[in-house]
């Protein structure tokens, strides 16, 4: 069974590597793959967000990837690195108001038999020393981050290793079972995989109303570096009724994200976007500024109607979704990818996936 996957971002790329593991014959469509909203994001891997205290499914849907990334990343990295650690996410808290937050995201997780540590003012300033002063700090041991550049670049390989076939071009339309590229050619499938993120939508010769539109949401991230690396582990830094995040590489870098804005199809980095990062960051590291600056980049998360993923089949025979993963798109790649290779095979996918059928939204 031939299956196309249009889309190359990670949750496209997973999704073709485990329905190759399945043996089934896999082509990835896409013109750059791994460049755009997973290139930009930051690959932090919390044990929870705040979105997941009121959406008990979504909640449900992450702690099965979470359970699942460890072997994810296991049998990818047969294949090459996946930039995985999970050394531990700490939850910093600058305020009155995020300290008693972190009361309410204890319980929550210890709920949920997620190990927690809590720490003092003086632990979270042993643990991170560039930290300006705090008032305390929620340690997740078991949680951490992955480069998703890292991971992008694994999956390719993983897929063309395993004899699958990645095409650099743009998919336009799909016509008589088969996806149209923009150079004309037809590239025949049995089933196919819509992953395009935000433009997943703005494939053609579908019946209206068959895919949802998915917004774009625009995430501008900074990437500083330093040698030795400035932060010892993935943090966010809670204050002023919002959370900056701080990802450490090993190399050095430093990811500090991210913006929310709505302004449809634009990428434009602005200064607007980089000096608010930076000045949040300078807030609660106060030695950010020494740091030499690396990169600015902005991305498109996608947005589901009604920002919960679409993962599953359509209204259209033999076309599956994989897309409005919204900011989980990294985090939520191994469970999804589980998903839709079972869609595929004709198997039984996770049950934590069902809430998720784009049937929903038909």
């Amino acid at each position: 069974m031939n299956t196309v996957v249009v889309g190359g971002g990670v949750i496209g790329l997973a999704a073709a590597w485990r329905a190759r593991r399945a043996g089934l014959a896999v082509t990835v469509i896409d013109p750059a793959p791994g460049s755009k909203a997973s290139h930009v994001s930051g690959g932090m891997l919390p044990a929870v967000n705040d979105q997941m205290y009121d959406q008990e499914n979504l909640l449900r849907l992450c702690l099965a990837s979470r359970e699942l990334y460890p072997s994810f990343v296991a049998e990818l990295e047969e294949f090459a690195p996946a930039g995985f650690r999970n050394d531990g996410v700490l939850d910093a808290a600058f305020d009155e108001d995020a300290l008693g937050s972190l009361d309410r995201q204890q319980s929550f997780q210890e709920s949920l038999g997620i190990r927690t540590e809590r720490l003092t003012a003086a632990e979270v300033g042993a643990l991170q020393p560039a930290f300006a002063p705090v008032l305390g700090g929620l340690l997740s041991p078991d949680d951490g981050a992955v480069d998703p550049r890292v991971l992008t670049a694994a999956l390719i390989t993983a897929v063309e290793a395993l004899g699958g076939t990645v095409i650099r071009r743009a998919a336009t339309r799909v016509a008589d079972h088969a996806v149209v590229l923009d150079n004309g050619e037809a590239v025949a499938f049995d089933r196919l995989v819509l992953a395009a993120g935000c433009w997943t939508h703005r494939v053609d010769g579908l019946p209206q109303g068959a895919i949802p539109e998915i917004r774009p949401v625009k995430g501008q991230i900074v990437r500083l570096h330093s040698d030795p690396p400035l932060l010892a582990v993935t943090a966010r830094a809670l204050s002023k009724g919002s959370s900056l995040y701080l990802v450490p590489r090993l190399d050095g870098e430093l990811v500090v994200g991210a913006t929310y804005e709505e302004r449809g199809y634009d990428e434009t980095v602005t200064a607007d976007g980089t000096s608010g990062l930076l000045a949040r960051a300078a807030a609660v590291m106060p030695g950010v500024g020494a740091l030499r600056f690396a990169e600015v980049s902005a991305g498109l998360r996608p947005g589901s109607p009604d920002d919960l993923p679409l993962i599953g089949p359509t209204t259209v025979p033999d076309v599956y979704l994989a897309s409005g993963h919204f900011r989980m798109g990294v985090q939520l790649a191994p469970v999804t990818a589980e998903a839709i290779a079972a869609h595929l095979t004709d198997a039984t996918p996770p049950a934590v996936t069902a809430p998720f059928t784009p049937l929903r939204l038909a």
